[in-house]
Formats: C-alpha cells, sequence, structure tokens
C-alpha cells in the first residue's frame, strides 16, 4: 500500500504498513488484543445495563412504548451490585488495557484503515446507547432542568426539589440525589436541548433519557468526524485520531455510557478549530457556540486567540465571531446562566488529587479556609504545569501543513497544541474533575502526533473512571461501599498526584522513554525523529 506525502510542495509515493502486513512481537503490541479490549469494554457495559435497573444502571420509570433504551423487564432479573460493579470495573479496566495496546501497536508500525475504526466506534457507540445510562445520574437532572423549562420555570433559578417536594411531578420525582437542590450550571444551548428532549419525550422519564443520550451520541460522532478531517492527507494520523477519538473505549465509556453533554460544546469547538487556517470569523462563531453550550471550553478559546497574537486582524475577526453568540445567549436569552455557570469552581470532587489535602486543612480550618487554601493550590498549579508543559510537549504540526513551512507559524498547529497544554493542565490541577471532562483534552491529542502525554491521560481516566462505580447516591451493601469509597478517596487520588509527578519528571528529564524511570543506556544515540529514520516510536 503506498500513500503520497507533501514534502516542500511536492507529493512524494512512500510505502507504508497495512494491518495485514503487521505482524506484532509481542502481545502488548498485538492489534488484536487492542481490537478485543475494545469492543470487549463496550459488551461488558452493555451486559451490564440489559440487566435492568442496578446499582450501576439508572432507573427510568415505567415504559409505554419500543424506544431504547432496552433492558430486561422487572421481575425477570434481579443484578447482584457486586455482578455488574465487577462487570464495570472489568470492562473499564480492559478498555483502558486496550487502548494502550492500540496506541503501542501504532507506534511499532500498525496501520489499520481508519475508516474500519471510525465505523467500528460508532457501531459500539450506538450499542452504548440502546442500553440505560450507568453510574451517573447527570442525565436525569438533564431531565429535570428540561422539565422545569416545559411546565414555565427557570432551571437557573428554581431547582428541581423545591417542585417535587410540593407537588407530584412524572419526571422530577425520578431524579436522585445530590444535585436536586442545584440550579442548573449549563449554558443555554445545553439547556435547549434539554427542553427538546422533554418536548420529545412528553412526561416519560424514560423517552426523555432516550432522547438525551441520542443528542449525547450525536455530537459525539460528529465531533470524532471533525477530528479525523483534521488529520486529512495522512494515515497514520488519521488511524491514530480515529482510534483516540470515536474507537476510544475510555470515552466511550466517560462520554457516552453516561450521555453526559461534554460532546455537545467540543462538537462546536472542534468546528471553530477546522477553520483556524482559513476563517477567523467562523472560528469565533464555532468556539462562542461551544461557549453557550459549557463555559469551560473558553480555555480553547484563548488557545485559538494565542495562534492568532502575531495576526491582529484574524485575532480581532475570531474575537467578534466569538461575541456573536456569546452575547445572545447569555446577555438576551438566558442572562442568568452566566453566573450560574460559574458554580462549578467551588466544588471539590472526591477522586481528584485536591480531596485529601481539602480534608487534611479541613481539620485545622473551616471549610471555607480550607477550600480557599485548595483552591490557590489549583489555580497555581494550573499556571506551572501549562509552562512545564509548553517547554516539554513537542513541536509537531498538525497535518495538512507543508514540509517547508514552521509548525510554530500556523495557526491550526499553534492552537491544538496550546488548547491540549491548557486543557491538560486545567484538568489535573482541577478541584473538581471527572472522568467525562477529559474529552477537551483528548481531541487535540488526537490530532497531534504521539508523545508521553498520551500515557498519561490514560494513566488519569481510567482510574477516575473506576472511581465513580457505582457513582450513585443510593444505598449499596457495606462491603461494597467501603470498597468503592476506597477507590474513590485514596486510590484515585494517589494515582491524580502521581500524574501530576509524572508531567513534572517529564519536564526535568524529557529524553526518558518510560515515565517513572530512567531508560537503559544505549551505545548509540537514538534519532530524534524515528519516523525519519524508519524505526518505530517509542
Amino acid at each position: 500500500m503506498t500513500d503520497t506525502r507533501r514534502t516542500a510542495g511536492a507529493a512524494v509515493p512512500t510505502q507504508t504498513p497495512t494491518a495485514d502486513r503487521y505482524r506484532p512481537t509481542t502481545w502488548s503490541r498485538d492489534h488484536r488484543v487492542a481490537l478485543g479490549g475494545i469492543v470487549g469494554a463496550t459488551v461488558l457495559t452493555v451486559f451490564a445495563g440489559v440487566l435492568g435497573p442496578s446499582a450501576v444502571t439508572l432507573t427510568l420509570g415505567p415504559r409505554d412504548n419500543l424506544l431504547p433504551p432496552w433492558y430486561l423487564p422487572a421481575g425477570v432479573v434481579e443484578p447482584n451490585e457486586w455482578l455488574v460493579s465487577g462487570l464495570i470495573w472489568v470492562a473499564i479496566i480492559v478498555g483502558a488495557l486496550g487502548l494502550w495496546v492500540g496506541l503501542r501497536a501504532l507506534a511499532d508500525g500498525w496501520l489499520p484503515s481508519w475508516k474500519r475504526l471510525f465505523g467500528l466506534g460508532t457501531g459500539l457507540s450506538l450499542a452504548t446507547i440502546a442500553v440505560p445510562p450507568l453510574t451517573s445520574a447527570d442525565v436525569l437532572m438533564y431531565a429535570a432542568y428540561g422539565r422545569l423549562q416545559s411546565i414555565g420555570r427557570d432551571p437557573y433559578e428554581i431547582t428541581p426539589a423545591e417542585v417535587f417536594r410540593g407537588q407530584f411531578d412524572p419526571v422530577l420525582r425520578w431524579t436522585e440525589r445530590p444535585w436536586q437542590d442545584t440550579p442548573s450550571v449549563y449554558g443555554p444551548i445545553t439547556s435547549w436541548t434539554q427542553w427538546l428532549a422533554n418536548f420529545l419525550g412528553g412526561e416519560n422519564m424514560h423517552d426523555i433519557v432516550f432522547w438525551l443520550q441520542l443528542f449525547a451520541v450525536l455530537p459525539f460522532i460528529i465531533m470524532c468526524a471533525g477530528v479525523v478531517w483534521m488529520a486529512a492527507d495522512d494515515p497514520q494520523r488519521q488511524a491514530r485520531a480515529a482510534l483516540l477519538s470515536i474507537a476510544n473505549p475510555v470515552l466511550i465509556w466517560a462520554v457516552v455510557a453516561g450521555a453526559h453533554n461534554e460532546a455537545l460544546s467540543v462538537m462546536f469547538a472542534v468546528f471553530g478549530m477546522m477553520m483556524m487556517r482559513r476563517h477567523p470569523l467562523l472560528a469565533g462563531v464555532g468556539i462562542g457556540l461551544a461557549g453557550c453550550a459549557k463555559l469551560s471550553i473558553g480555555l480553547w478559546g484563548l488557545a485559538m486567540l494565542w495562534a492568532y497574537r502575531r495576526e491582529p486582524k484574524k485575532a480581532l475577526l475570531l474575537c467578534l465571531g466569538t461575541a456573536l453568540p456569546m452575547a445572545l445567549a447569555y446577555l438576551f436569552w438566558a442572562p442568568k446562566a452566566f453566573f450560574q455557570v460559574l458554580r462549578n469552581g467551588s466544588y471539590v470532587s472526591v477522586g481528584s488529587w485536591a480531596n485529601p489535602v481539602y480534608r487534611f486543612l479541613d481539620l485545622f480550618f473551616t471549610p471555607v479556609v480550607a477550600k480557599i487554601v485548595v483552591g490557590v493550590l489549583a489555580y497555581a498549579g494550573l499556571f506551572v504545569i501549562a509552562w512545564m508543559l509548553s517547554k516539554t510537549l513537542p513541536w509537531q504540526a498538525a497535518p495538512g501543513l507543508a514540509a517547508d513551512q514552521d509548525p510554530r507559524l500556523d495557526p491550526l498547529t499553534v492552537a491544538l497544541r496550546t488548547a491540549l497544554v491548557l486543557s491538560v493542565a486545567w484538568l489535573v490541577t482541577s478541584m473538581y474533575t471527572l472522568s467525562w471532562y477529559d474529552l477537551i483534552a483528548w481531541v487535540p491529542m488526537a490530532v497531534l502526533a504521539a508523545t508521553k502525554l498520551d500515557r498519561i491521560m490514560l494513566l488519569r481516566i481510567a482510574p477516575l473512571s473506576l472511581a465513580y462505580v457505582p457513582g450513585r447516591a443510593i444505598e449499596v451493601g457495606a462491603a461494597l461501599d467501603v470498597t468503592a469509597t476506597r477507590m474513590r478517596d485514596t486510590i484515585s487520588p494517589i494515582i491524580q498526584m502521581g500524574v501530576l509527578l509524572a508531567i513534572v519528571l517529564w519536564w526535568r528529564h524529557p529524553d526518558r522513554d518510560e515515565l517513572f524511570r530512567r531508560p537503559r543506556r544505549r551505545s548509540v544515540a537514538a534519532p530524534t525523529d524515528r519516523r525519519e529514520s524508519g524505526q518505530p516510536a517509542a
């Protein structure tokens, strides 16, 4: 199989390996093991969901039609909490292992068809929404906020609990703690999709959740198509982009299985990135729409503005494009939304590095003072880690740039690299962080070439996902409660601190192959660009 690469403006045919020619030397670089882990993770997830309401599968109320999500009728089985929790634990571990092996196989020369990988990932994502959402009850709150709008109430002013505690409501009654007393913290576009799901689903929580699942998976698929599009003209990058986005089992679990709305904002942001080289105004519109869905995507907006720092006219057009949808949404459509969206910055999540620090400080100070101290540490860490990554992350051009062009002057390369730096720095230092938040880092990472950050982010997301199984505020057995709690408040925070340490060590020793240990001495210096030397990347 041959492909053409652009070198100094000329198309030069080069030989590339294919999946049929690739012969792995060990199981840890075997693409068949990788694909088995990726598919197996979804199979286990779907099996846990099809068993019906359990410790990990949401209870959606009565079904009166054949719409998904599907599961066994009540009374057929009563899933054991250890069984379903174990299935999801294994699914997350198997999926993470499959992705790790897939990354090693790609580095070793495996070149799968990106179209097949994209088709596989699309099928796995659609299969995942065929069963009820798992472990996170956030989707029930999405339905609740849409329900408040459908009955004429403002979800930014009133909470679901204020309604269902005073009167019966066929939708709000199915919500779960702990967010029932919290107003909406989502952008106006996200709130509109929540209202639309209620409009289409009526007064049936099961049907409303189906539409919310659909509104989660469709942006996810469209977003991933944009990721692969940005990697066009480079088969290796396209295969990597497909593997790290649509066929990524940890993202399918974190985003799709829980029907989280992260993909909605990232979908608009990806469109903005796609416009960076040609249409700065449209790039601004894209990131502005993304901010109307979820404000945290503003990190990408800063990255895009930084990419145009040497071109004032384009920077101005970007700002203008961003301001148009943001002003319409936050000033005229939902003026109270902006201040409610900022509420997320005051929480401390139990799976993060910050939770044990906060609990320790709480022994000596008031909770408010302890939270302020942790917040200062988090923001200081954000700048420090971002600076370290900016000095350490290699400069590698985004696909589509001619070989004679400097990637430091390419707006798309600069925007993607800066978005990756800022997103990772924010995720690993934030007081409140969850596995589905990681989508904003995996997307630019999927377009750019492989680095040590692949393994660091995989090391972060896997335990953070495990920490929330089961992740609902419901009663479970004492043994399972202790096991899940230790994973959530002890093991995951320790690993998150290890992620911070890995970034610091990478900055201190950027030439190390391994994250935490020095490499063996070599008699001959390794080439700096292994792809040019003909050797597989480490």
